[in-house]
């Protein structure tokens, strides 16, 4: 069960993985019109690269290998991988919120309902069968998630930006 976060999360991110891009650069004319409230800068600084959304599903991937790791090694009593299941099932709410506020499709949505939140539900049912208590973590953890997800994204881009930087040194 511990090793079927990391594989819930995989087949969601897949979606994304494969929706993002395409989403990003079909949307945007919409989402402007819908959402004028945004700022430009905002808009100008939401990415579709495959390069970036890869890189940044890829240290997510990371950070969720080892909530796997931590609860394998602790029969799923880590309060890390409890903390980081939590917010597995947690970030569906923003994915079907998403949906609702753009009025259509965004990437993830079809495997939050199928995915993520029937495995978030089953895995804490097979924690409770198996006497696993539920560990102490505070509800400020919750941050973690959208934190985390900025921080991928963060350091995709640094990453990126870093790279096209150090490229015509290699030429030279």
């Amino acid at each position: 069960m511990t090793w079927g976060l990391f594989v819930a999360w995989a087949i969601h991110d897949a979606e994304e993985l494969i929706a993002i891009p395409r989403w990003v650069a079909g949307a945007h004319p919409r989402l402007k019109q819908r959402l004028p409230a945004v700022p430009d800068h905002v808009w100008r600084r939401l990415s579709g690269s495959q390069a970036h959304t890869a890189l940044a599903i890829g240290l997510m991937g990371g950070l969720i290998a080892a909530a796997s790791v931590a609860g394998d090694r602790s029969n799923g009593r880590s309060p890390f991988f409890q903390a980081v299941l939590t917010g597995f099932g947690a970030h569906a709410v923003p994915h079907l919120t998403s949906a609702v506020v753009t009025g259509g499709y965004t990437p993830g949505l079809l495997t939050t309902p199928t995915v993520v939140v029937p495995f978030s539900w089953w895995a804490w049912r097979e924690l409770r069968k198996a006497g696993v208590e539920k560990a102490e973590i505070p509800t400020a953890a919750l941050a973690f998630v959208p934190l985390s997800i900025g921080a991928a994204h963060a350091v995709a881009s640094g990453a990126l930006a870093l790279g096209r930087r150090l490229r015509p040194l290699r030429l030279s």
